[in-house]
């Protein structure tokens, strides 16, 4: 999707999506935050993190996470709810061009993939699979609603697990009538 297209979002809303009072939300971070395999993880990294509500939630399972979002307007509401937090760093950047050096034992993909063009999500796969930490866990999440996007929340999931399977296996799925969770864990270092 252009970026003009989320940024023309945000210049009408500042939570488009209902972060800090949908109910599905509510019930999806909790959900996320219960299928994380660790306790606490060293150093974590969630792409499109919009304005930061389940960035600051993660925040409290991590020793330091990095997040990032397309638009500038959002990276910095992000980095506002997340200023008492000093291990959260925000980003503005676009993925996968903006991808950052791990390595990560946490990567949190969550509704965003099925936005991407064919050869960015490939790329972004590829990416991950660089910098996450042997025994990492790459966690994603996706609506399984009707969308005009690229990809459906089924098909960016799948396709993830299927583009990943070289670095990475399925730990544990689990799915409502609204999303999906998948978590997957990095092999070993050959």
């Amino acid at each position: 999707m252009p970026e003009d297209y989320f940024r023309g979002i945000y210049a009408s809303d500042p939570d488009p999506w209902h972060f800090t009072s949908s109910p599905y939300e509510r019930e999806k971070y909790a959900a996320t935050l219960a299928a994380l395999p660790q306790p606490r993880y060293r150093s974590a990294f969630e792409p499109a993190c919009s304005i930061g509500v389940f960035t600051r939630a993660l925040s409290e399972r991590c020793a330091r996470l990095l997040a990032t979002d397309l638009v500038p307007a959002a990276a910095e509401a992000a980095r506002a709810r997340c200023a008492d937090r000093p291990q959260v760093e925000i980003r503005q950047g676009t993925m996968p061009a903006d991808w950052p050096t791990g390595p990560f034992d946490l990567i949190v993909l969550s509704e965003f993939l099925y936005f991407l063009a064919p050869p960015d999500f490939a790329e972004l796969v590829r990416r991950a699979g660089e910098t996450i930490a042997p025994g990492g866990d790459i966690v994603l999440v996706h609506w399984l609603g009707e969308t005009d996007y690229p990809l459906s929340g089924d098909g960016a999931a799948d396709g993830f697990i299927r583009l990943s399977a070289a670095f990475a296996q399925v730990l544990s799925q689990s799915r409502t009538p609204d999303y999906r969770i998948d978590v997957l864990r990095a092999g070993a270092a050959s």
